[in-house]
C-alpha cells in the first residue's frame, strides 16, 4: 500500500541531494515522497519531480535572499579558510552552530502545523540539530547522517569537523575541550529553547540525538573509523553512500587536449564565490597534461582567458561527470567524497569546512585520494599529487575493489528497503 514519506534535509545541497537519490528509490517503489523545504531549496526538489511545502528556517525574506544566505554565509568566511578545524571554532563553526540553533527556533513555528496537515507515515531528517516537532509528531522518524559518520559521536573516533586522524587521540581532546568552550553559550540557549518544547536538555556539544527507529549513515564500509562502541545494526546501517540519479552527460570537445585524462574540479556550489582559489587550479591545470571541467558555480562571468584544456560552467550533473574522470579535485563534501568512492575515482581534497576537513583526513589514511591543503601548495606539488590519482595501479585497484562493494549494495536502493521495512 502506498505511504507517505517527509524528507526535510538541511538546507545544502549535499544533504538535499542525498534525500533525492532515496526518494527517487522510495518512489520506485510505489510510495508518495514529499519534501519539508527551506524556502530556498523548494525549486530543487520540484526539479526532480517531488512535491515539496517550504518551512521557515530563518526570517521570511525574498526566495532569491533567502536562496543566497549560505552563499554569502560562506563567502564572508573565506579568510577563516586558511586556518585549522581547530583555528575555526571561535569563528566559522561558532557561527554556523548559532544560525543552526535559530532555524530548529524558526523550524518549530511552521512544522508542527505543517505535519498535521500532511499526516507523513514516516519523516527522514538529514540534519545535525533536533526539531522538537519531528520527535513529538507520534510519527516514526529516521535520522539520515550525509555528513561524516563521526556525526555520530564515539570517544574512541575523530570528533565531528575536527580533521584529525582517527588515531590522533590528542587531536581529539583538544579539539572537543575547545569547541565545548566556545560552544557553551549557544548550547545553553538551545537547551532552554529544548525545555520550552517540553525536552530534555542535551550535554554540552550535542544537538541531537540518534533516532529509536533506525539511523542510515551515508559513510561507506571501506572508510569507517573503528569505534570503541560499534554501532548496533538494528539501529544504524551503513548506506554505502547515496548517489542520485542524473541525467546523462557527453563530455564536450576541447580547443586542444581532447586526448589526455579528464580531470573534474568542484568545491560545491558555496564554496564556488572563492574564486582567486578556483582561477589559481585553472592556470596550473592549462600548464599540465590534462582536460579539465571547473564548476565555477555563479561566478562564470569572473573567468576570461580560460586556458584552451579548461572548461567552465555554473553547473555539472556531477555524478555523471565524475563517472567519466580520471581524478576529481574538491572540498570533501560528503556528497563529492562518496561519489568518488562509488564510481572507483581518485580525489584530491582540499578542505575549508565542516566535513571536508573530516573527510580530507580520511580520503588519504585509507589510501583512496590525497588531502591537500587549501591554499598552501605548490604548482609542483598539485601536479605530481595528479601524476599519482592518474598513475598510481595500486590506489586504482583499492579504489576498484571500493567501488563494487559499493555498487553491489546500491545505497538509494537499500534504504528505501529499510524504510519501506519499517513502514511494514
Amino acid at each position: 500500500m502506498p505511504r507517505t514519506i517527509a524528507f526535510f534535509p538541511e538546507a545544502a545541497f549535499g544533504p538535499a541531494l542525498n534525500s533525492v537519490g532515496i526518494a527517487q528509490a522510495v518512489a520506485a517503489l510505489g510510495h508518495r515522497p514529499v519534501f519539508l523545504s527551506d524556502p530556498g531549496f523548494v525549486s530543487v526538489y520540484e526539479g526532480y519531480g517531488f512535491e515539496a511545502h517550504p518551512v521557515n528556517l530563518s526570517a521570511p525574506m525574498p526566495p532569491e535572499q533567502m536562496a543566497k544566505f549560505w552563499e554569502d554565509f560562506i563567502n564572508g568566511h573565506i579568510p577563516n579558510f586558511r586556518k585549522s578545524p581547530y583555528g575555526q571554532i571561535d569563528n566559522y563553526v561558532k557561527d554556523c552552530w548559532e544560525a543552526i540553533v535559530d532555524s530548529a527556533k524558526w523550524a518549530q513555528k511552521d512544522l508542527p502545523g505543517i505535519l498535521a496537515k500532511l499526516n507523513p507515515d514516516l519523516i527522514c531528517v538529514d540534519n545535525v540539530i533536533l526539531f522538537p516537532a519531528i520527535k513529538q509528531s507520534g510519527k516514526p522518524w529516521v535520522r539520515i547522517i550525509s555528513c561524516s559518520e563521526n556525526e555520530i559521536e564515539d570517544e574512541g573516533i575523530p570528533p565531528h569537523l575536527s580533521g584529525c586522524g582517527e588515531k590522533d587521540f590528542a587531536c581529539h581532546a583538544a579539539y572537543r575541550a575547545r569547541f565545548n568552550e566556545v560552544i557553551a553559550p549557544i548550547h545553553a540557549d538551545f537547551n532552554q529553547f529544548l525545555a520550552s518544547c517540553g525536552e530534555a536538555p542535551y550535554p554540552v556539544g550535542q544537538f541531537f540525538e540518534a533516532s529509536p527507529f533506525m539511523n542510515l549513515l551515508l559513510y561507506p564500509e571501506s572508510v569507517t573509523f573503528q569505534r570503541k562502541h560499534p554501532l548496533d545494526p538494528k539501529q544504524f546501517q551503513y548506506l554505502e553512500g547515496c548517489v542520485r540519479d542524473e541525467k546523462p552527460y557527453e563530455i564536450p570537445s576541447f580547443a586542444h587536449g581532447d586526448d589526455k585524462p579528464l580531470i573534474y574540479v568542484s568545491f560545491g556550489s558555496l564554496g564556488a564565490g572563492d574564486t582567486a582559489l578556483l582561477k589559481r587550479i585553472i592556470q596550473v591545470l592549462g600548464t599540465l597534461p590534462y582536460r579539465a571541467l571547473v564548476n565555477v558555480g555563479d561566478y562564470k562571468d569572473a573567468y576570461d582567458n580560460v586556458p584552451g584544456n579548461v572548461i567552465v560552467e555554473s553547473w555539472f550533473p556531477q555524478p555523471s561527470v565524475i563517472a567519466q574522470a580520471d581524478a576529481v579535485i574538491h572540498h570533501g563534501g560528503n556528497n563529492s567524497f562518496t561519489e568518488c568512492l562509488y564510481f572507483g575515482k581518485p580525489a584530491i581534497i582540499m578542505p575549508y569546512v565542516w566535513d571536508g576537513h573530516d573527510n580530507a583526513t580520511r580520503v588519504q589514511e585509507t589510501g583512496h585520494g590525497f588531502k591537500l591543503p587549501r591554499y598552501d601548495w605548490t604548482d609542483a606539488q598539485l601536479a605530481a599529487t595528479l601524476q599519482s590519482c592518474v598513475g598510481d595501479p595500486a590506489l586504482h585497484a583499492r579504489l576498484a575493489a571500493t567501488s563494487g562493494h559499493m555498487r553491489a549494495h546500491n545505497g538509494p536502493e537499500k534504504a528505501a528497503r529499510i524504510l519501506d521495512g519499517l513502514l511494514a
